[in-house]
């Protein structure tokens, strides 16, 4: 079983615009409407667990999720999804929002409400089954704290009893008040992580003024086997420890937006891996170009999926 540790939130995404009622013909001219936002369930995490069960994999999701009629929508995606939901604690506070924005190439922006939510107020689990072959981390959990204090403490431990770990830090920027506090943080994960999956944004951002190329080679000399990092439409590539890489091309598709493209990325990466018998760090480092070709080709082919409709809708494995 892969579990998936993280934030569900609802995503408010631009939908058609708001009526403003009846148009009087005497009357003064209408008020411009306002862009509709319609709630669809999201959340990096979240996105990921949905993702890698509809490919097959037995999945479970770790985080606190609200008792709110949002929160029962969240809860509901993922069990119709087959989503083990044992993990799940529960909380009477609001569910965090997250205000989506999409580009004219169809990129995404985001603002999110997240004061007083449930999901903030995550809590340290007992230990995980036995039966759990790792534990994917990312995104706003690990930002915000208290949770993100007791998302990071569940990392150090599964790691340190030998379960493999995935790091998507997916940047919120307006999540972060003090990008150094972060920067720092995020070099004392690396030890706990096997694989380390990036944007190519992203890590621009967590290398600062270092050149990526530099700061990738030395984050995989800190603890992860690989690294993998997304290039958008040009492709997914990956850099391991013993200094190989190799890429695979972007697949071509009408986008409509990129939510939850990278989350599949993420589902896929661990799905195939798995397929390999390559869920550890030694199996990483042990794959041949030929097997990370078809790792990382099968993860561009399943985001191209989901960047072809509205809003995180990532593929089923029939649909590959």
């Amino acid at each position: 079983m892969i579990v998936v540790a993280g934030e569900a939130l609802i995503d408010l995404v631009p939908g058609r615009p708001a009526a403003d009622g009846p148009v009087r013909a005497d009357g003064p001219a209408p008020e411009p409407a306002l862009p509709a936002l319609l709630p669809r369930r999201g959340g990096g995490p979240y996105n990921t667990a949905v993702a890698l069960a509809r490919l097959g994999s037995p999945t479970a999701f770790c985080s606190r999720i609200s008792t709110d009629g949002f929160g029962e929508a969240l809860l509901r995606g993922l069990r119709d999804d087959g989503v083990d939901t044992a993990l799940v604690q529960r909380g009477a506070e609001p569910t965090t929002l997250a205000v989506a924005s999409i580009g004219d190439d169809g990129s995404a922006g985001y603002g999110f409400y997240v004061e007083g939510t449930a999901g903030r107020l995550f809590e340290l689990p007992a230990a995980l089954p036995d039966s759990v072959a790792a534990v994917s981390f990312g995104t706003c959990s690990l930002v915000l704290e208290p949770g993100a204090s007791a998302y990071e403490a569940l990392l150090r431990r599964e790691a340190a009893r030998g379960v493999f770990t995935a790091l998507d830090p997916n940047i919120r920027t307006g999540l972060i008040p003090d990008a150094d506090a972060y920067r720092a943080r995020f070099h004392g994960w690396l030890p706990h992580v096997g694989l380390l999956k990036l944007s190519e944004e992203d890590a621009a951002w967590l290398a600062g003024s270092q050149d990526p190329a530099e700061a990738a080679r030395e984050w995989l000399a800190a603890g992860p086997a690989a690294v993998v990092l997304t290039r958008g439409g040009d492709g997914v590539s990956v850099l391991t420890r013993d200094g190989r890489g190799c890429s695979v091309p972007g697949v071509r598709v009408d986008v409509v937006d990129t939510i939850g493209a990278g989350d599949t990325v993420n589902a896929a990466l661990l799905h195939r891996l798995a397929a390999h018998q390559a869920l550890s760090a030694d199996a990483v480092a042990k794959l041949d170009d030929a097997a990370w070709r078809d790792v990382l080709g099968f993860a561009a082919r399943a985001a191209a999926v989901t960047c072809s409709r509205a809003g995180a809708q990532p593929p089923y494995a029939s649909e590959l």
